[in-house]
């Protein structure tokens, strides 16, 4: 008989501002996660010396978020010392590949209990620290890609133009971003998922600092593309520079954590299940549009899962950049009203570590409100690569 991993629980926090002055910019990252875990734990009532590993995601992995922050968060949250915890990093898809390495080990029978986790504090370690002295353009990589590799907003802008989204196409699916994230703010739809993070002046914040209620396409409409340059103008002459931080995912500190456990060890304890995991995919894709995995990935994860897109019920897809989701839609043929029905990253926010188990609490939250059974996540990586998961309510 398989052994079924399940979610018992999922939370985050609420987003910060990435930049100095933002709400949890005062917050070092470990104690970030680590109140996240507190959370968790006080949210499950069972002897935190059952838990087999905590699995962290992380992408800048230097300064104040290196030594392996999962085992250091974990013990600075008071779990027994018999606990071990390890950092992943896949990019963006850190924390729910993660979820991944948590889940598929329950169902393999090396864990019971898995907490899966991520964090991320871009205001105090800025985005690419990790990678300093890393040029994908020098060295044996450039073999192979000659022309050289880009980044991420340029990747983004190369979508833009393949699928022929203008401007107007992603300004306006960055406003609903922020117009539903509003409507879920003031429809409590956020308060079973979100715990409060104390701050070092003796605060706490509650609600996510990126959500913009005052946005709109007009306002959208008026700012200056992020990443026009004339080194790209002949290379790329196909690109109409659309992209800007309006329809772009704002940097942002954040930490969200998953518990997994084995169907049989959360009845064991008294615990009632809220989803299960019903299939996994990763792949790898183009490196140079970078963003566009998220499509083979789902094509990958429906073909092993046996469902169609037709028969998920909530879809998650990293909002990184606004023509990520809309490329993936129209290239699977989505229902529109399914896709992020809260609102997405531009307005959530995309603490980079965090965001894959962020994803899934408000997938888990979302289908328990609508009454939907299956939800799938997916999210484009650097270097090319997207996860994809889908979960079934319980």
């Amino acid at each position: 008989m398989t052994t079924k991993a399940v979610i018992v629980d999922a939370i985050r926090t609420p987003s910060g501002k990435g930049k100095p002055g933002g709400a949890l910019s005062g917050v070092h990252p470990v104690n970030l996660l680590q109140q996240t875990l507190e959370a968790l734990l006080s949210r499950n009532a069972f002897d935190p010396a059952l838990i087999d590993d905590v699995i962290a995601g992380c992408v800048s992995q230097s300064g104040e978020q290196a030594l392996n922050i999962a085992r250091t968060a974990a013990l600075a949250a008071g779990l027994p010392e018999s606990v071990p915890g390890t950092t992943v990093d896949r990019q963006c898809g850190s924390s729910q590949q993660a979820a991944h390495f948590a889940a598929q080990g329950v169902i393999a029978g090396a864990y019971d209990i898995v907490v899966a986790c991520g964090v991320e504090s871009m205001s105090r370690i800025p985005m690419g620290a990790s990678s300093q002295g890393q040029d994908p353009n020098v060295g044996p990589l450039s073999a192979r890609y000659p022309e050289g590799l880009i980044g991420q907003g340029v990747a983004a802008e190369l979508i833009a133009a393949k699928w022929k989204l203008d401007r107007r196409a992603l300004d306006e699916y960055s406003a609903r971003s922020h117009r539903l994230a509003v409507e879920a703010q003031q429809n409590g739809h956020f308060d079973n998922e979100i715990v409060p993070v104390s701050l070092p002046d003796g605060s706490t914040h509650t609600q996510d600092e990126t959500v913009r209620a005052s946005t709109s396409e007009e306002g959208l409409a008026g700012l200056r593309p992020s990443f026009a340059s004339p080194e790209y103008d002949e290379r790329f002459p196909q690109i109409n520079w659309s992209i800007t931080p309006g329809n772009s995912s704002p940097l942002t500190d954040g930490a969200s954590a998953v518990l997994i456990m084995s169907e049989d060890k959360a009845r064991e304890l008294g615990l009632r299940p809220r989803a299960r995991f019903h299939s996994f995919a990763v792949t790898g894709s183009d490196p140079l549009y970078m963003l566009t995995g998220v499509i083979p990935a789902t094509e990958k994860i429906l073909a092993k899962s046996g469902l169609s897109i037709d028969d998920i019920d909530v879809y998650e897809v990293n909002e990184a950049f606004a023509p990520v989701p809309l490329a993936w839609a129209h290239e699977l043929g989505a229902d529109p009203a399914k896709l992020n029905p809260r609102g997405g990253a531009i307005a959530l926010g995309h603490a980079l570590g965090a965001s894959g188990t962020r994803l899934l609490t408000t997938m888990v939250n979302a289908l328990e409100a609508s009454g939907g059974r299956y939800g799938l996540q997916t999210m484009c990586e650097g270097g090319g690569m997207a996860n994809a998961t889908i979960i079934e309510r319980l």
